[in-house]
């Protein structure tokens, strides 16, 4: 699966669309390598997300098919390895400010 769909279905990102631009801002990382939104998501990978008020590290475990994920069953899918709020002291462009809920 896409990493922007992933992110999507799993509920890492809310919107595919803000997946798809923190791929594109370099905001996402697979096994220590920036990672376009195209990239295929395996079992075993190592997911860091760096998004205006949060960092977060995921392993993945297993891949995800279909186009919709149950809140209950997702950790049998990835498991959060780091998940940190951050406070920042500088000002978002217009796509960060309406996503800060991220």
């Amino acid at each position: 699966m896409r990493l922007d769909k992933y992110l999507k279905v799993t509920g890492i990102i809310k919107r595919r669309t803000l997946a798809a631009e923190a791929c594109k801002r370099g905001l996402v990382k697979i096994n220590d390598a920036t990672a376009k939104v195209t990239r295929e998501v395996a079992a075993g990978d190592i997911i860091d997300i760096n998004l205006a008020h949060r960092i977060m590290q995921i392993k993945v475990l297993k891949p995800v098919t279909g186009n919709s994920l149950k809140k209950a069953l997702r950790p049998e899918y990835f498991t959060i390895l780091k998940d940190e709020k951050v406070n920042r002291d500088y000002d978002f462009d217009d796509f960060w400010k309406d996503n800060l809920d991220q």
